[in-house]
């Protein structure tokens, strides 16, 4: 009896023993997937998380399969999933997802949420990836992916930002990229970057380009090598491929591949699509404007003839603007007068009543009709020296008829005298 009591004290006080070295052991509780606090403040649950702390990390927490593996002293990190953080070394880390911030090993305030989300960031910091292999390739700093493989690819660059369905995916170095919408800037690769690309599929095809503008669905789709162009509305740009410095402003203003040109919406006075054209003679300094008028951009070309003769009919005034509270004199026509002339030369609003004058074709037509004046005023002075070459041709005929004249009165003359001579002669008669 005494003995079996003994050996129930012996148990007992073994059982405390080994529970105690199990205590002591660094990684134990961890190792076996136990709940359970550990120096520091660290808390891991899962098989290996936080397998090889030691405790001079702090405030870490490890919830998943290898979770934090490898951390010794970074702090203030939290991984969820399978090998989240798994070499980090790093701290203010945040990983959500299986391999996100796997192989981060220094890199610090850095926040991963998806699968191989920053996956392979090694020592970039404040990056932020939200989304399935958001920034998966990123090893360089202060870089936003927010959606399915925004940034995807993204190496070296810095200070981009990618929110969206595979934007900014290609980008390897580039940096100081803004891509917000699905497959923005998706294959620019340039080097130099600075594109700011917001809408679906904006400036989804440019590889090359740099410097470029485009806000709305499908601005710039198309543009591929061109720099420091500016793209504002729905499919705004679309016909600009290689060219630089073309800025176009409006929904489906499509404008043209021709550097250093502008395309406005709403403005023109006809329904053209791609609105009014504009070139800077310097676009250094921006100096005079012009509106382009090549041929490029015409077809049926014709002499205006007599369809400028309808201005005669409109109505010049002086008015007041209303909203002018200084009272300044304008001068003008009336839109509603001169639709009664000619419909072509008024914009109309959007429920349809006439608007504004189209004073640039009127000038067209001014001009036109002042070529007209001017060439009978040449065909009439064409004529006026035409007479007066036969005014003189006739007045030295008649000089030389008066001469004439003067010669054979002269004549006359000369044989009246030697007439009455002969008539005063005395005749003499012989007596017989």
């Amino acid at each position: 009896m005494k003995q079996s009591i003994k050996l129930k004290t012996t148990t007992l006080l073994v059982i405390p023993l080994v529970l105690a070295c199990f205590a002591l052991l660094p990684r134990a509780q961890a190792f076996t997937g136990v709940d359970g606090g550990f120096a520091g403040f660290n808390t891991a649950e899962g098989l290996n998380a936080l397998l090889a702390d030691t405790g001079a990390g702090t405030f870490n927490t490890a919830l998943g399969f290898a979770a934090l593996k490898a951390d010794t002293t970074g702090s203030h990190n939290t991984a969820v999933g399978g090998q989240a953080l798994l070499h980090n070394n790093g701290s203010f880390n945040t990983a959500v997802g299986e391999n996100a911030l796997v192989f981060n090993t220094g890199g610090s305030f850095n926040m991963a949420l998806g699968q191989g989300a920053l996956a392979s960031n090694l020592a970039g910091n404040n990056n932020t990836a939200m989304g399935f292999q958001a920034l998966n390739t990123n090893t360089a700093s202060s870089n936003i992916g927010v959606g399915f493989q925004a940034g995807r690819n993204n190496t070296s660059g810095t200070e981009n930002t990618a929110v969206g369905f595979q934007a900014l995916f290609a980008n390897s170095t580039g940096a100081l990229n803004a891509a917000l919408g699905d497959s923005a800037l998706a294959n620019s690769t340039d080097t130099i970057g600075a594109n700011t690309a917001i809408g679906s599929i904006a400036l989804t095809s440019s590889v090359t380009g740099d410097e470029n503008t485009a806000v709305g669905r499908r601005a710039l789709e198309n543009s591929n090598g061109g720099s420091n162009n500016t793209a504002l509305g729905w499919r705004a740009g679309d016909n600009v491929t290689t060219a630089s410095n073309v800025t176009c402003i409006g929904s489906f203003v499509l404008g043209a591949n021709v550097s250093n040109t502008t395309y406005i919406g709403g403005i023109a006075a006809t329904a053209s699509t791609t609105g009014l054209q504009v070139v800077l003679t310097n676009p250094v300094t921006n100096q005079i404007l012009r509106f382009t008028s090549s041929a490029r951009y015409k077809k049926d070309i014709k002499p205006m003839g007599k369809a400028s003769e309808s201005i005669f009919a409109l109505k010049p005034v002086t008015f007041l603007a209303k909203d002018d509270a200084k009272g300044i004199p304008q001068f003008g026509l009336i839109a509603e007068e001169v639709v009664k002339v000619n419909p072509d030369l008024v914009s109309r609003d959007a429920d349809g009543r006439p608007d504004s004058v189209s004073y640039l074709q009127i000038n067209a037509m001014l001009l036109n009709e002042f070529l007209k004046e001017h060439k009978k005023v040449e065909e009439q002075q064409a004529s006026i020296a035409e007479l007066k070459s036969t005014v003189a041709q006739q007045q030295k005929g008649m000089e030389v008829l008066t001469a004439q004249l003067k010669e054979q009165a002269a004549q006359i003359q000369k044989v009246s005298a030697q007439v009455e001579m002969n008539k005063s002669t005395p005749k003499v008669v012989a007596n017989q």
